[in-house]
């Protein structure tokens, strides 16, 4: 049988792989891109949000979370609940209607899509006359009433989503109850709203857009009642006790109408304009809700005067004599209040007021004095300020978790103490295995700590770099001060900032020690802070120190931006981490790659005119190496330099295409007649071949040039305590690798502790590897003897790792964005290569060493490369010996911000950007595996409820 088995397979291996490997989408962090529609069921106490994109989400307590799609990919419209069912209704954009369940599957609820519907009117109607405006689930949880833009309203049988057309509510019977007076025909277009009576439910109240509104006996087919506004209506609400009711205006109105038994025409009680008498936008939305002490909340959306401030995002709250404007600084699509849903209840007695807004989900607590936001436990606004970069930290030790975390409380003393309101279900997933750290870096400058060990990714910790520069903004300033008299009485809130003071600030690279609690940050301008954790506010000064990296070489000029102005004196901290040293890279171009050595005391960094080594404790410059090539002209124009290279790309074609024809022309000439030359060309071709031995799967790659652009970029860091000079001594090192394919490593003399502080860290360049394709090198690992990659710094000090085998020979591993290298040390001789491009067509966007463990054994682990390509697969390659072991699609190859902001975990996982505003977290491991898994009970069941379940059952089986 072994001649049948394929070459390279091993039966063993590909089980063992099985338990090893296994690819899973498992959750999106954050908040949801593009929101169109809000719901929220007070009986499940679950929230729903619709996007643009097709989505829905269900929310409740932290950890109960639920996603659907809809096929159709179109916008979700409008959400509703079913009264007392675990059943939504959601409305798209293409009038279609799609019912949704809760259902219970191996222990555990999903979100199912049970029926989809669209209203389809007599042949040869207009689409207006089925166009759903409105959408009434009864209470009956038997129909639902679908208001259209013709004035028609149907009525569709839950949970089978037929209409019943005997029940349908024509403009015509509504106008035969109703005076010749006061309507016409026209009055009755387009509904607005449709509101059950909280005590009756025979009895629905009808909002047309004109202003007509109709009290309707759904028992006896006729209208009781009939209200006539004199401005467009935007929408109804019932009082508690159903004696009135509330309609706003597109004139920035609200007016309060009595309900009596007789049918006539009622007057309004009041009219108030809150914010007139100046011309007002409309008011689209409002809350009537009764308290105990008799003072009632008036809560409404829009309504602000239109001259002054008809571009303000607002919800208005009124409670006697307390007025607030709360100031959205993005477009607010829906809100709803969380009040006593009791139906014994005699008052509402609001708690909490639940706003979305286009960027950002704001809570606000109606209980607490002031009215207080409430911190979210999800749906964290990821991109308040746009993320630049990404950092993760696995295994968090409790110590540091637990200061970070203190550091965090007092900076949220602001918010309410006010447990989530939203917390329906129950979070039945296991507790995180540990303690992980996403560190997202901001265009404003700031870095935000996010607890990622589960499903909720929660805010613990923001830091800001702004303090150390001089910026046009004063970070003391506090935008929500309003004097005493001004009015509209506005106040903002929430966090969505996407303006910068100064582009410069912009984060771009991230680094923490979770050992010592050293943190290294870097930025667009070239600045680099190290940054120690305090557990109390501090001022002090920030220790300065400039690194040239061009060397003071003649003919080189920085045409980018300048560098950020630094405070003088001392500077005022908060508690967190905070600052002690700012090395400023000159040129002031973007960092572009950092590395910290907590235990050596040392920061490296590099940028696009070459990289150096800064000792942090004694503030001192070690060294720096300029890496431009002569032609490097590019890398001095600076990201933010107006100056494109647009005419360098085109003057590189021209030449390119003049040297082709300069080659050919000499080719030509050179030749006596034409079958010569073919024949020493094909002589060459074939010699060419040989020569380099290509796999029949193996596309040939063009050498890059030296003269590309940015060969001197610096992509890549590392430290390493490794063979070096010879084989008999270790000593530490620092290895840089460029974008022009070359790998610089320097010898480096670090004192020790006992005199770390008299002696300075010396460095010394002992290797320089020029890779022949010239490609970009992004990753550099050196191996051990036991070939495991070294462990981290500290590591082993703190026993969480085996001490690296220093007896064997060491190895070292170099990544390009095309192929795989395994060198020897000290030699630096080839041993081994995997040539990616060549077989696979793609490159290398990002790597890293991941642990992956067996999901059958704890005894068996074994550390591989996760690689994403330029494609969005996800390669694992095995370590030493360089074999692809699986390969998963994982992102849109056209996604490329998506691609580069993935980032791996420690132990197979990672996340990217699947919009500004969210991470998409995926598992390669069978064994790390973080995905939400939570039970919604189900109400009981009441028969007529039974009956109609099983129909739909039944004519669903018939469908299928």
């Amino acid at each position: 049988m072994r001649r049948f088995l394929r070459p390279g397979h091993d039966p063993v291996r590909e089980r063992l792989k099985r338990d090893l490997f296994q690819f899973n989408k498992t959750v999106e962090h954050g908040f949801p891109h593009q929101p169109s529609a809000l719901g929220y069921s007070p009986f499940l106490r679950l929230m729903a949000i619709g996007t643009r994109s097709g989505a829905i989400k269900l929310y409740g307590a932290p950890g109960v979370e639920f996603m659907g799609l809809h096929e159709e990919n179109n916008t979700v419209m409008q959400i509703h609940f079913i009264p007392d069912q675990c059943q939504l209704v959601t409305l798209l954009d293409d009038n279609s209607l799609h019912l949704w369940s809760l259902k219970q599957h191996g222990g555990a609820s999903e979100l199912r899509e049970e029926h989809r519907f669209t209203l389809k009117g007599p042949p040869g109607s207009p689409p207006s006359a089925t166009q759903v405006t409105a959408v009434l689930p009864h209470s009956s949880r038997e129909v639902l009433y679908l208001g259209t833009e013709s004035g028609n309203i149907f009525v569709v049988e839950v949970p089978s989503l037929r209409v019943l057309e005997d029940r349908t509510i024509t403009p015509e019977a509504v106008l035969q109850r109703i005076p010749e007076d006061n309507c016409n025909r026209r009055s009755c277009e387009l509904v607005e709203a449709l509101q059950e009576h909280p005590k009756n439910p025979d009895q629905i109240l009808i909002g047309y857009s004109r202003g007509l509104i109709v009290l309707w006996d759904l028992q006896n087919n006729k209208a009781t009642q009939h209200f006539l506004g004199s401005q467009q209506l935007e929408n109804l609400y019932w009082q508690r006790d159903g004696s009135k009711f509330i309609s706003c205006h597109y004139d920035g109105s609200y007016t309060q109408w009595p309900v009596s038994s007789d049918n006539r025409q009622s007057e309004p009680l009041e009219n108030t304009v809150p914010y007139g008498p100046f011309p007002c936008k409309a008011i689209s939305k409002i809350y009537w809700q009764t308290t105990k002490n008799g003072l009632p909340y008036i809560i409404f959306q829009g309504g602000m005067p239109r001259a002054s401030y008809g571009d303000r995002h607002s919800i208005s709250v009124i409670h006697g004599s307390q007025q607030t404007a709360f100031d959205f600084t993005s477009r607010v699509i829906d809100f709803f209040i969380i009040f006593s849903s009791d139906p014994a209840a005699e008052f509402d007695d609001p708690s909490a007021l639940v706003a979305l807004a286009e960027e950002e989900l704001v809570v606000i607590d109606l209980k607490s004095a002031g009215w207080p936001a409430v911190h979210p436990p999800y749906l964290a606004s990821l991109h308040c300020s746009a993320i630049t970069c990404s950092h993760h930290v696995s295994n968090i030790p409790l110590k540091l978790w637990e200061r970070i975390i203190s550091a965090g409380s007092k900076q949220n003393i602001h918010y309410s103490s006010m447990p989530w309101p939203i917390d329906g279900g129950t979070n039945i997933a296991p507790d995180p295995p540990q303690r992980d750290l996403l560190l997202t870096g901001h265009e404003d400058g700031t870095v935000r700590f996010w607890d990622a060990s589960g499903v909720c990714l929660h805010l613990l910790y923001k830091l800001s770099t702004v303090r150390v520069f001089l910026t046009d903004a004063d970070p003391n300033d506090n935008m929500n001060t309003l004097g005493e008299d001004e009015w509209p009485p506005l106040r903002k809130v929430g966090t969505f900032d996407p303006y910068s003071d100064d582009p410069r600030l912009g984060i771009q690279k991230i680094y923490l020690c979770k050992y010592s609690g050293y943190l290294a940050v870097a930025g667009t301008a070239g600045q680099v802070l190290v940054m120690e954790l305090n557990d109390e506010d501090a001022e002090h000064v920030v220790d300065h120190a400039e690194a040239d990296l061009l060397q003071d070489q003649e003919g080189y000029r920085w045409k980018g931006h300048e560098k950020l102005k630094t405070r003088d004196g001392p500077v005022r901290f908060e508690a967190g981490f905070q600052p002690f040293v700012l090395v400023q890279c000159q040129p002031p171009a973007v960092v572009t790659s950092l590395a910290l050595h907590s235990e050596w005391k040392l920061v490296a960094f590099g940028t696009s005119h070459g990289f150096g080594l800064f000792d942090h404790q004694q503030k001192r410059l070690v060294f720096v190496k300029c890496t431009l090539h002569p032609s490097d002209q590019l890398a001095l124009e600076g990201p933010l330099s107006r100056v494109k290279s647009l005419k360098k790309s085109l003057r590189q074609s021209f030449r390119r295409i003049r040297r082709s024809r300069v080659s050919s022309r000499k080719r030509r000439g050179a030749g006596g007649n034409a079958s010569e030359v073919q024949e020493a060309n094909a002589k060459f071709d074939q010699d060419a071949l040989q020569e380099m031995e290509l796999a029949p799967v193996q596309r040939k790659i063009e050498a890059r040039s030296a003269e590309d652009s940015f060969t001197g970029f610096v992509r890549t860091l590392y430290f390493a305590d490794t063979f070096l000079r010879d084989s008999s001594r270790h000593c530490p090192s620092l290895w840089a690798g460029t974008n022009g394919g070359t790998v610089y490593a320097f010898c480096l003399r670090v004192p020790p502790a006992e005199r770390r502080m008299d002696e300075p860290v010396r460095a010394e360049q002992a290797k320089e590897i020029q890779l022949m394709h010239r490609a970009p090198v992004v990753g550099i690992l050196v191996l051990d003897g036991r070939s495991t990659p070294l462990p981290e710094p500290l590591e082993v000090a703190h026993d969480l790792s085996k001490s690296p085998d220093m007896q064997g020979s060491h190895q070292l591993l170099v990544v390009s964005e095309e192929q795989f290298k395994v060198f020897t040390l000290p030699k630096v001789s080839s041993k081994l290569k995997l040539k990616l491009t060549a077989l696979e067509g793609c490159r290398v966007r990002k790597v890293t060493v991941a642990n992956f463990g067996s999901c059958k054994t704890d005894d068996y682990s074994e550390n591989d490369l996760a690689v994403l390509t330029n494609l969005g697969d996800i390669q694992i390659i095995s370590l030493p010996f360089l074999k692809l072991q699986i390969r998963y699609p994982c992102i849109r190859k056209e996604d490329v911000s998506g691609i580069a902001s993935c980032v791996f975990t420690k132990y197979g996982q990672g996340f990217y950007l699947i919009s500004p505003s969210e991470f998409e977290r995926f598992s390669l491991s069978t064994k790390w595996l973080v995905e939400p898994r939570c039970l919604v009970d189900m109400p009981e069941v009441t028969g007529n409820n039974h009956v109609h379940n099983k129909s739909g059952t039944e004519n669903a089986a018939r469908k299928s």
